[in-house]
Formats: structure tokens, C-alpha cells, sequence
């Protein structure tokens, strides 16, 4: 496990999704890492039950961590982000509703295509004024 001082940039996974930030913290068994840009969209649907759809699932919408938003990452989550220039928040997020859509537009199952409708209402009430660095 690598160790990280502020200021650093960082790929971090938080619950479902991936994102790029920088460590603003070290809380001992945490990093506190501000988002920068979104590399992978949180899941959709209920996680202890994936894949399942019907009256017993409660089907979860989450939306990405928004633009400087503070998350305490768990230190083993944290790895070196040394790939390329951040890229911007907006054009990161879109990417990554894109990569999911396509992902789940591939052969979909019932499950898929409720995650779909999801992501596709988050667009619509969330992230569609979305126009940070």
C-alpha cells in the first residue's frame, strides 16, 4: 500500500464508482480525497441483491460524487493516478455515463435496462447543468 501526502493525485474507489482527486487528508485508516473527475460510474440498483430486479429490491439510483466534493477513502482504495492530465469533471462524468450506458446496452437483461433508466433520469435531473473544470 502506497503512502500519499497532500496535494497528491490520486485514483480512488468509493463505494461503486472510481473517481481522480487529491488527498486533502490523512486520517489515519482514510484518506479524505476531493473529487476531481469521475473514471467509473457508480452502480445502480441494489448492490447487496445485483442483478435482480421485482417487488422484494429496492432498485438504488446513485449519482456521482459532485465536482471538489470531500470523500474518505479507505487507504487500501487509494492508488497513484499518474495516467495522463486530470481531465475535466463534465467531460470525465459524461464519459463515464456513456461507458455504463454502453456496458449495460450490451445484450441487456431486465436489471440492465433499469439501471439504464436510472442513469438516464440522473442525467436529467442531475447532471445535465453539469459544467465544472
Amino acid at each position: 500500500m502506497s503512502t500519499f501526502n497532500n496535494g497528491d493525485i490520486v485514483k480512488a474507489h468509493y463505494k461503486s464508482g472510481t473517481y481522480i482527486g487529491i488527498i486533502k487528508e490523512d486520517r489515519g485508516q482514510q484518506y479524505l480525497v476531493e473529487v476531481r473527475a469521475v473514471l467509473k460510474h457508480p452502480l445502480q440498483g441494489d448492490l447487496h441483491n445485483y442483478g435482480q430486479t421485482g417487488e422484494d429490491v429496492f432498485f438504488h439510483e446513485r449519482k456521482a460524487l459532485s465536482y471538489k466534493e470531500k470523500m474518505n477513502v479507505k487507504k487500501p482504495a487509494v492508488h497513484i493516478y499518474d495516467t495522463e492530465e486530470i481531465p475535466s469533471y463534465s467531460e470525465s462524468l459524461q464519459t463515464a455515463v456513456v461507458n455504463y450506458k454502453e456496458k449495460l446496452a450490451d445484450n441487456p437483461t431486465a436489471f440492465d435496462l433499469q439501471c439504464l433508466k436510472k442513469l438516464e433520469q440522473l442525467e436529467e435531473t442531475h447532471y445535465k447543468n453539469n459544467h465544472h473544470n
